[in-house]
């Protein structure tokens, strides 16, 4: 199950509490206080991992506690500091705080860790109040409470190349032949559910990873079909593939639909974020399988006459699927 949006609320270790104690021992005379301090409260940590794909563990675990700090010991001891949290997520990851936009972190690259909750400090014994004045002081402190919060986890998923279109415009079985991912194909209409990667290598092991994007349908900017919930796996992407075909539901190719469907993905786009807007196209027109020499022709004419260089490509006859790839890498590399 392919979940990206999870609320969690999470909760530090509280410190422990200070000692209040004083040294009793035979032929030690007013030996003074000896109260230790309470221990550190356990952290809430976050930590990418390339191993994770989905936050679902996280959304069967929604509330994190760590442990509290012991408290202080006479003898001078000092509590233990309370155990932390260490939670796995995907690389991508990105955390708010629920109700505020500001970003807290976000996890880019393997290994990184993000303190979302600190453990509160141990309060102090009584051993650290004494002076010249007050040499058997009764006062110790109470741990201080650990941070409590709720926080908003997105994933967006890290590509290089962003598969965008209608569904059934051929974005799986592309990503299926450009790299060596199995997105689920099958001869009847049906669009992806969530979102699959893929890695393409050039002769000199170079790699780039692409993005097969759920379907997108008019008002999928503002939560039509499943596109509001994905379009953010894109924002991180370099180029965006928009892939148009030449043949939907098996009706003849034309040029005027073909551009309403371009138009019609490229509005949701802009109209999702800036940053969407701003990104580098690439138009593929796919399924050229589908339609004859002469149509196909035609089609390519009106589009170039119109400012855009079109890249045809058929993933069932492998037409095209070189000279795409080339240009991708080009691009990227």
């Amino acid at each position: 199950m392919f979940v990206d949006y999870v609320k969690v609320h999470v909760k530090a270790g509280d410190g422990g509490n200070g000692c209040c104690s004083f040294r009793r021992e035979k032929y030690v005379p007013r030996g003074g206080p000896n109260g230790g301090d309470g221990g550190k409260g356990g952290d809430i940590i976050f930590e990418a991992d390339s191993n994770l794909a989905t936050l679902l563990d996280l959304r069967m675990q929604s509330n994190l506690h760590a442990e509290r700090g012991a408290h202080g010991s006479g003898a001078n001891k000092t509590g233990a500091n309370g155990e932390d949290v260490i939670v796995k997520l995907p690389l991508g990851s990105v955390i708010y705080e629920e109700g505020s936009e500001e970003i807290i972190g976000d996890l880019t690259t393997v290994g990184q860790r993000l303190i979302v909750a600190k453990g509160g400090d141990g309060g102090f014994g009584n051993q650290h109040y004494a002076t010249s004045t007050n040499r058997t002081p009764h006062r110790c402190d109470p741990g201080w409470p650990g941070e409590e919060k709720t926080l908003v986890i997105e994933l967006k998923q890290i590509a290089d190349v962003g598969l965008v279109g209608l569904p059934n415009a051929g974005k799986s079985t592309l990503l299926k032949t450009l790299t060596a991912a199995e997105p689920k194909i099958a001869p009847y209409p049906f669009t992806t559910l969530h979102p699959n990667l893929g890695v393409m290598e050039d002769e000199l092991g170079r790699h780039v990873t692409l993005a097969d994007l759920p379907g997108l349908i008019e008002g999928a900017s503002h939560g039509e079909g499943l596109g509001h919930r994905f379009l953010r796996h894109i924002e991180r992407t370099k180029i965006i593939a928009h892939l148009v075909p030449f043949s939907c539901d098996g009706k003849a190719p034309s040029f005027e639909e073909m551009r309403y469907q371009w138009d019609l993905i490229e509005a949701e786009l802009r109209a999702y974020s800036d940053v969407l807007a701003q990104k580098q196209r690439l138009l593929v027109l796919s399924k050229a399988d589908l339609c004859s020499d002469e149509e196909r022709a035609d089609i390519v004419q009106r589009f170039l006459e119109e400012g855009f260089e079109p890249v045809v490509i058929s993933s069932a006859s492998g037409e095209g699927i070189e000279d795409l790839r080339g240009k991708l890498l080009k691009i990227l590399l």
